[in-house]
């Protein structure tokens, strides 16, 4: 079984905004899913390469996502290596790709709550670059809204991210690394 997190903010307010990536690419994969609601998340159950899929996005707001995951490893006695966080990094170029396991929060807010919670940073990441205007305050950038130029340089990247939604159960996760990371900017 494989839990999938798409980070991100509940509400119309925060769609399209740079630290919705995760969100972004769980509907964007799933397309028109009816999803349901249980355990401060919503949540969409599928079957993938024969194996479960469980897809959620927190309705806790970002800086608790982890509440939410932890409830669902709990319910499905979900093994951590079984666990795939998709977020922003404001430290990768927009449109960059980067899967990675076992590091720090790097300063995002979602994964320091998931590692608090987990009481572990040893789970898997697909970081997605929204890059970093210097001039900008971080939480206005974070929170503001993808140009439709920016759209466009990251529809680039949603095969590559369903391939690795795909291959994760099927790949260790250092033969996806190996696949994936070498990509860098599509």
């Amino acid at each position: 079984m494989k839990l999938i997190v798409g980070l991100g903010n509940p509400g119309t307010e925060y769609e399209n905004t740079r630290h919705n990536i995760g969100f972004m690419i769980l509907d964007a994969y799933l397309g028109k899913v009816k999803w349901k609601t249980k355990n401060n998340a919503f949540y969409y159950e599928t079957i993938i390469n024969n194996e479960k899929y469980i897809f959620i996005k927190p309705l806790t707001f970002m800086n608790l996502s982890g509440n939410a995951v932890k409830k669902y490893v709990d319910y499905y006695n979900i093994a951590l290596e079984d666990i795939l966080i998709i977020h922003d990094d404001l430290d990768l170029k927009l449109g960059t790709i980067r899967l990675k396991q076992d590091s720090s929060a790097g300063g995002h807010n979602g994964i320091k709550s998931i590692i608090r919670c987990l009481s572990t940073q040893n789970f898997k990441r697909l970081k997605i670059g929204i890059s970093n205007v210097k001039n900008d305050d971080t939480i206005d950038y974070v929170l503001g809204k993808f140009s439709k130029t920016e759209i466009n340089e990251l529809n680039n990247i949603l095969d590559i991210c369903y391939n690795i939604i795909e291959d994760f159960s099927v790949l260790s996760f250092e033969e996806l690394m190996s696949k994936y990371n070498k990509r860098g900017k599509v």
